[in-house]
């Protein structure tokens, strides 16, 4: 989807806004959830992201100020985001590749896009501090004796480089959420 399609102004969508990764780190993440994580529900390669900011379902007619928060906040970047993913965690719905955030420029962007999001009224900031991260399993229900503490091994990505942001629209389906850009933005002046 991009910012030509129609929605109209009534109708609510499901909002977020995350980083988009290259695609020779999708390649490295598709190929190690192959490997490492089989006979689980993988999060499929369209649908991998380093979320910025989660809206929760939004008027369509919030799309204009959203997208031009992001603009703003991806337009003021200075140098290159750089995330390392450097350990395995799983919570009780998802599992994930927490990420070191070089230099903390990808947090001083999500920190700057939640502030200008807070102001224009369509987002509240969680009460914990955002975490770089990528998701890459989802659990209905976490198994039980799950890897019993084990965890595997790292994707052999190094640092990478997200190649923009992205306002995305999630449609919830009976197979799960369907994910649509809306628009991506590049980063930095």
């Amino acid at each position: 989807m991009s910012s030509t399609a129609s929605v109209g102004g009534d109708d609510r969508l499901r909002l977020f806004l995350g980083l988009r990764l290259p695609e020779p780190a999708l390649d490295e993440v598709e190929a190690w959830q192959r490997a490492q994580l089989e006979r689980m529900r993988v999060v499929p390669r369209a649908h991998l992201h380093v979320t910025l900011a989660f809206l929760g379902h939004r008027p369509a007619g919030d799309l204009p100020g959203v997208l031009e928060a992001l603009r703003e906040a991806a337009g003021a970047v200075e140098g290159e985001l750089r995330l390392t993913p450097v350990r395995y965690r799983e919570t009780r719905s998802v599992a994930m590749l927490v990420c070191e955030d070089e230099g903390g420029r990808a947090g001083l962007l999500a920190a700057d896009l939640q502030e200008r999001l807070e102001r224009l009224g369509v987002y509240r900031r969680e009460a914990r501090p955002w975490l770089p991260h990528l998701t890459v399993i989802r659990f209905r229900e976490r198994p039980r004796g799950h890897r019993e503490g084990a965890t595997p091994p790292l994707p052999e990505l190094g640092e990478v480089a997200p190649s923009d942001a992205a306002v995305f629209i999630s449609r919830l389906r009976r197979d799960g959420a369907q994910y649509l850009v809306y628009e991506a933005v590049t980063l930095g002046g």
